[in-house]
């Protein structure tokens, strides 16, 4: 047991230790690159430099998260707003700096400078302070300057050399219960400024709440096209053959070449009918997605453009149905106003999967000018992205290009 406590107590001052070395400097360079790049964006030269920095600010508050639930066994949640790869720097620089969990780190930095600092080095000091005084005991004590001091223990003898030996017990002693809770201490006010506050979690929850709302409301607005489309498409001209097939029914035998003629009109319009269904069919889940997956549905639906359009896929595997659906109709979307808006001559699209996430981007080499606001298609995108916890990103500077770029976390089968 006791065996067990030491080993505790000296792993706590050691990682305090490291901890007090690493934050000072960590935070002081943190918090400097990133004062100056932010300070930078007039000038153009932070919107470079930004999105970079608030990177590694973001890298080194994860490592503490990290340390914290290994060392110290406090978990703390990081709740940072997910940008797609291929943002445009301007996207990507207001897009950190619109997210509270980047002003948390930058909060962090200096709690982190001082009160990190501090709970690490107590930590380390209660443990390694009291071998001096050991040590003084021992014979030290005779090389030390006159006036040394070992606490408030005036260091003049072996008399007093003891004194301090015996200072320095009681403090090992008191470091046995202290150092294990300021290494813990440390990390709790980690997480007193990390950590996302209740409000942020309810905004989340508010956000997430309107796109399922959205959601659902698309469906029922698709659901009441669909049988709209059916009742003046399909379906009246199945009601109009049934009545070229009555009509057949009784000229049949009076007058076969009028019969004839019905059953031909009567053939049309079943053929009509089939391709206005294969239509409907393919609007709400096109076959070819449902029988060979999102790469190949978006290289049919390239080949129907006129538009000349470079496709690239590297999918290991297939997402689920829902998630394809998405992609799919996000993709036919953006390809429809690169070609109607855009007045592009070419189109790229580029769809892989990395790290848990769906990445599609879509480039044209139009006028530009593409914002994502009311009345925009790129916001009913950004709805349709949003139910499945996806996001939206454009660089479309005036003059082109454009670059959409949308992720989808997502598992492939």
């Amino acid at each position: 047991m006791w065996a067990a406590k030491v080993r505790e107590v000296a792993t706590a001052g050691g990682r305090g230790l490291l901890l007090a070395l690493i934050s000072l400097p960590g935070a002081v360079l943190c918090f400097v690159l990133s004062a100056v790049s932010i300070a930078l964006i007039p000038v153009g030269v932070g919107i470079v430099t930004t999105p970079w920095v608030l990177t590694g600010v973001q890298a080194f508050a994860n490592w503490r998260r990290m340390l914290a639930a290994q060392w110290g066994g406090v978990r703390i949640p990081a709740n940072y707003r997910r940008l797609p790869e291929g943002a445009h720097p301007w996207a990507r620089t207001f897009g950190m700096l619109g997210d509270r969990a980047t002003w948390r780190d930058l909060l962090w930095l200096p709690v982190d400078m001082v009160a990190g600092f501090v709970t690490g080095l107590l930590a380390a000091i209660l443990l390694f302070y009291p071998l001096e005084g050991f040590v003084i005991a021992l014979g030290l004590w005779r090389v030390l300057p006159d006036g040394f001091w070992y606490g408030f223990v005036p260091v003049t003898g072996q008399l007093s050399a003891l004194a301090a030996a015996a200072l320095g017990a009681a403090l090992l002693a008191v470091s046995f219960t202290l150092t294990p809770r300021l290494l813990h201490l440390h990390f709790l006010v980690a997480r007193l400024v990390l950590a996302p506050g209740a409000g942020e979690l309810a905004e989340r929850v508010r956000v997430l709440t309107e796109t399922r709302r959205d959601a659902v409301d698309t469906s029922a607005a698709e659901l009441r096209r669909i049988e709209r489309d059916l009742h003046d498409g399909a379906q009246a001209r199945l009601v109009a053959m049934g009545m070229d097939l009555g009509t057949v029914e009784a000229l049949i035998e009076k007058d076969p070449a009028q019969a004839k003629e019905l059953l031909a009109q009567a053939r049309r319009s079943s053929a009509d009918a089939l391709t206005e269904l294969r239509d409907l069919v393919r609007g709400i889940h096109p076959p070819v997605l449902a029988e060979r997956g999102l790469g190949d549905a978006v290289r049919a639906l390239a080949l129907r453009l006129p538009v000349a359009t470079e496709v690239t896929v590297e999918l290991p595997g297939r997402a689920d149905a829902p998630v394809e659906s998405a992609a799919y109709f996000a993709v036919s979307e953006v390809l429809t106003n690169a070609v109607k808006h855009a007045e592009a001559d070419r189109i790229w699209v580029d769809l892989h999967h990395t790290d848990g996430m769906l990445r599609v981007s879509v480039t044209d080499n139009g006028r530009g000018g593409a914002v994502i606001g009311a009345g925009s298609g790129l916001t009913g995108i950004e709805r349709r992205l949003g139910t499945f916890d996806g996001v939206l990103a454009v660089g479309s500077p005036a003059g082109g290009p454009t670059m959409v770029t949308m992720e989808i976390p997502c598992a492939l089968s």
